[in-house]
């Protein structure tokens, strides 16, 4: 090429025509403080600001950089450069093919702003809080500074936008992992999950992919009234897969299938007769469920609370969460039942009485309570004996035992009988004296005069108050000489009279 042409082609470089929002390739000249000198070829150059360049201070002459022509030569002869803006629409070109065959793309979290996240990924684009994750987190600001996999979902070339979604490619990636447990999964596998959600009737367990049921009645052998009570949301566990229904993707997960079942051996573990201890953990009206280990609960029936007292209900004598003793009665493994008692801790006072109170034996206690047949006297406490109103008094004929005693009297008694089997004491008062009436003619004869007061009236007569407690009747015909029509016109309940014996009746027990 001969000087003239070498130097036509030189002058024909620097005549090179730019045209704005052209991206050309730039040497850096000069590094200034606050900018860099670029020569895009040619005669042009441009000024590039500092803040454009991610790490200024490594910036060094000699550089190339890809830079956007913003304006061409402006009066004095400058270009309008932009790195930032060349990174733009590289970045944005290869965005736009990216979401065309339906990729995903890699960006860095930079901030938060109302409703989302924005995020560097080229350019700046927009991921709503809703696609961040499977359940919209609490706290978007521990996503700052992190990188991930983005889907770009919507794409606006106009107002040159992106909108990200981070969940679907989360959930494509737990159907690809769903898909897979499902077909590989048996039951009896143990499996580490993740609590993702506590209902009043058990827990939703995340199989990192596969959510699966832990039915309350399966975290425990023991009783639980909550799932919070053994679990919290977020923590690890290790389940036992129950069953499996892969038509509708559900799975049955156990966790107290992963210990024996407690009641295997509960006959060897607690045999009838032995002495166990346990908190109570449930009072209804019928008695108090008892539980022994975590698993096991026994039932004290409220007749087997003592052998004594009348208790109304539980609740009475015992209290919610209370550590007790008592006694194993009886064991149903297939009903997963046992039968405790506590009265049985302590002798059964009827195993004594027949020892203690043999017919004969005298007796003195407080009369405890009244019947229409007779009065209850405390012997000790929780044991009584009964006084029947035919056994009160031998002379006087009693129709309610009010008459003759009341609620808290002492009185003295003896034992008649000891019936163990109905758990009855039988007692009589009129037995401590002898019966007036096997001496009654040594007494009374017929024709003595005797004195005493009016103690009843009745239509047909007066009944006479006599020594030894003895009534005798003046029949209305023998009250006077005239005709009486009303023993109340003649005599009244505590007068003194005189009368005459005319009949002694000693089967019948009377004295006319």
């Amino acid at each position: 090429m001969s000087a003239s042409a070498a130097f036509a082609e030189l002058l024909k470089q620097y005549d090179r025509h730019f045209k704005a929002g052209q991206i050309v390739k730039g040497t850096i000249l000069e590094v200034r403080p606050k900018e860099v000198l670029v020569d895009i070829g040619g005669k042009s150059e441009g000024v590039v600001s500092a803040s454009e360049f991610v790490e200024f201070d490594k910036v060094m002459v000699g550089d190339i950089i890809d830079v956007l022509i913003e304006k061409a030569e402006d009066k004095e002869g400058n270009v309008h450069l932009s790195k930032e803006k060349a990174e733009f629409q590289q970045n944005w070109d290869r965005i736009q093919s990216i979401c065309n065959e339906g990729g995903n793309v890699t960006g860095k979290v930079k901030s938060i702003v109302k409703g989302g996240l924005i995020v560097n990924i080229g350019v700046e684009a927009f991921c709503p809080s809703s696609q961040v994750d499977i359940v919209p987190p609490k706290n978007l600001a521990s996503f700052i500074g992190n990188a991930y996999e983005f889907k770009v979902v919507k794409l606006n070339p106009d107002r040159q936008n992106v909108v990200l979604s981070r969940r679907e490619i989360i959930e494509t990636e737990r159907n690809a992992r769903r898909s897979s447990l499902l077909s590989e999964m048996m039951p009896g596998d143990i499996r580490k999950g993740t609590v993702k959600n506590l209902t009043d009737f058990g827990a939703f367990i995340d199989l990192n992919g596969l959510d699966g049921l832990l039915h309350i009645t399966d975290m425990s052998w023991g009783r639980l009234t909550h799932p919070s009570e053994m679990l919290k949301v977020g923590q690890e566990i290790d389940v036992v897969v129950l069953d499996i229904n892969r038509e509708k993707e559900r799975v049955s997960l156990g966790l107290k299938q992963k210990l024996s079942n407690p009641w295997d051996n509960i006959e060897t573990k607690y045999p009838v007769n032995a002495k166990v201890k346990g908190k109570i953990v449930n009072l209804v009206p019928y008695g108090a469920f008892v539980e022994i280990e975590p698993g096991v609960e026994g039932l004290v029936h409220v007749t087997e609370l003592s052998w004594t007292k009348r208790i109304a209900k539980p609740s009475d004598v015992l209290k919610q969460g209370q550590e007790i003793e008592a006694v194993v009665l009886g064991i149903n493994r297939d009903e997963q039942k046992i039968s405790l008692g506590i009265r049985q801790l302590e002798t059964n006072p009827w195993d004594l009485a027949h020892t203690k109170y043999p017919p004969g034996t005298k007796v003195k206690g407080p009369i405890r309570n009244l019947t229409s047949y007779g009065a209850f006297l405390e012997l000790e406490e929780g044991l009584d004996g009964m006084v029947h109103v035919s056994d009160m008094s031998w002379t006087r004929k009693v129709n309610h035992p009010s008459e003759v005693l009341k609620k808290g009297d002492v009185v003295d008694a003896t034992v008649l009988e000891v019936d163990k089997a109905n758990q009855r004491i039988s007692l009589g008062m009129k037995q401590l004296s002898e019966d007036p009436w096997e001496q009654i003619e040594t007494l009374f004869k017929v024709g003595d005069l005797v004195t005493g007061k009016v103690t009843k009236l009745a239509s047909f007569g007066a009944f006479v108050g006599l020594p030894n407690d003895i009534d005798g009747l003046v029949h209305i015909s023998q009250v006077s000489e005239d005709r009486v029509d009303k023993i109340k016109n003649v005599l009244k309940v505590g007068d003194d009279v005189t009368a005459r014996v005319i009949k002694i009746d000693r089967a019948d027990r009377r004295i006319g």
